[in-house]
Formats: structure tokens, sequence, C-alpha cells
């Protein structure tokens, strides 16, 4: 399966995008917890990441 045909089937991206939604909230839990500076950062960029996969499927299709 091509990453194209993945981001443009509907069934699978709303799962994918669930799935992305529910990781980030659990790294936003974590990130209420934490105290260590370290931890902070990476949970930060756990987030920043996550989102970025969100827009995947704008990267993959190019420009409208």
């Amino acid at each position: 399966m091509s990453l194209k045909s993945f981001v443009n089937n509907k069934q699978e991206w709303d799962s994918f995008l669930e799935y992305i939604e529910v990781a980030i909230s659990k790294v936003h839990k974590r990130l209420e917890q934490s105290t260590a500076v370290e931890d902070l950062y990476r949970a930060q960029g756990e987030i920043y990441a996550l989102k970025r996969l969100k827009s995947m499927r704008d990267e993959v299709n190019g420009p409208k």
C-alpha cells in the first residue's frame, strides 16, 4: 500500500487521526504530571511530532 492511497482512504485516515488524538492526550497527561525538565522537553517534542503526522495528508497530496 502506498502512502498516497493510505492518506486518501477516508476510513483508514480517520482511524489514524483518532489514534493520533489519543496519543496526544496521553502525552498531555504525562506532561502535566512531569516535573523533570528533560521529560517536559521530550513530551513537547512528541506532541509536535504527532501533530505533524496529522498534516501528512496535505504534504503527500501537495498544494491544491
